[in-house]
């Protein structure tokens, strides 16, 4: 009997564990909401809504490119310092029109990727430290072309980062057309199947003919344009190019809401609802912290405790 109930309360604990890996960011999204509701003043102010939406769009676009890396049981901490360059070159070509600043912003990403993905595919350097690498070298080239903050004066900038079609602003449907694309990408598409065929096993896929490093290299050239385009995302948003801060510790606010969404640091899975209710996640506990009056260190000691969470769950999981 004692056999039984001990086999019982492991299988419990498994199977809580299982749940929590699975939905635990959605029932922090919940718990967020009601906490909210009920001690922050105005919250269920249509204002306040679109203000939240707008904000964790750069995030979510962000998140989404570190979800194909992390799958591919890599990394990208490069992806502050893209947006970074990003608002630097958008600062400089913006005479020429929107539209060459933002091509030119996104070869600016693909170009950083590029090299992310060739230390890694074919040189063999850990994502980790090719990704390190570029994460100083990209901010300190953005700051290169653009020592300081400069005001972004452009009529169709402004209506990119204010304007909205069907009261919906334009950035969070870039950030959620970017989603449903990303998910139908990993979950229907033979590049999504060799994606977490690599993350699963590299060695198993060689030996299996699947282009291994081409994956990879699209993969971190992928994650370089979102990247990018997050960070013409946020100048919009702001009006201004500041390479000095805009990026700062988000590759830790992406990490944090892939590994809070479900997909494993081990790679072999991605799961792309869990990250944009972790995306969610997170620009809710900012929004909550900032709301009650406390300091801004407290939302990454948080993120911090939030990403130490998640990766114990998977690690019991991963036990089991």
């Amino acid at each position: 009997m004692t056999d039984l109930a001990l086999g019982r309360t492991a299988a419990d604990r498994d199977r809580l564990l299982r749940l929590l890996q699975n939905y635990g960011v959605y029932l922090g999204v919940a718990v967020l909401l009601l906490v909210n509701i009920a001690f922050t003043p105005h919250f269920l102010s249509g204002e306040n809504f679109r203000t939240q939406a707008v904000q964790v769009a750069p995030v979510l676009v962000v998140a989404l490119g570190m979800a194909l890396a992390i799958g591919s049981e890599g990394v990208d901490l490069s992806v502050g310092s893209v947006m970074a360059l990003s608002t630097s070159l958008v600062s400089l070509y913006l005479g020429y029109g929107m539209w060459v600043a933002l091509v030119v912003a996104l070869l600016g990403g693909m170009v950083v990727g590029l090299a992310n993905g060739s230390l890694v595919a074919f040189i063999g350097v850990q994502p980790i430290v090719a990704t390190l690498a570029l994460m100083v070298a990209g901010r300190g080239i953005a700051l290169v072309l653009l020592p300081q903050l400069k005001d972004v004066r452009d009529p169709t900038m402004a209506s990119l980062g204010s304007g909205d079609l069907l009261g919906i602003p334009y950035l969070v449907l870039i950030a959620a057309a970017l989603a449903l694309l990303v998910a139908f990408v990993v979950r229907r598409t033979t590049f999504g199947r060799q994606l977490l065929a690599i993350g699963d096993s590299r060695p198993a896929a060689l030996l299996a003919g699947l282009p291994v490093r081409r994956v990879l290299i699209i993969v971190y050239v992928v994650c370089g344009a979102l990247a990018a385009l997050a960070g013409v995302l946020a100048t919009a948003r702001l009006s201004a190019s500041d390479p000095t801060s805009l990026g700062n510790l988000m590759e830790l606010s992406a990490i944090t809401a892939v590994v809070v969404g479900g997909t494993p640091l081990s790679g072999g899975r991605v799961r792309i609802g869990g990250t944009v209710a972790g995306a969610v996640l997170i620009q809710l506990l900012t929004a909550t912290l900032i709301k009650h009056d406390l300091p801004p260190s407290w939302t990454q000691i948080a993120q911090a405790v939030v990403i130490v969470l998640a990766v114990y769950a998977a690690r019991e999981r991963g036990k089991r």
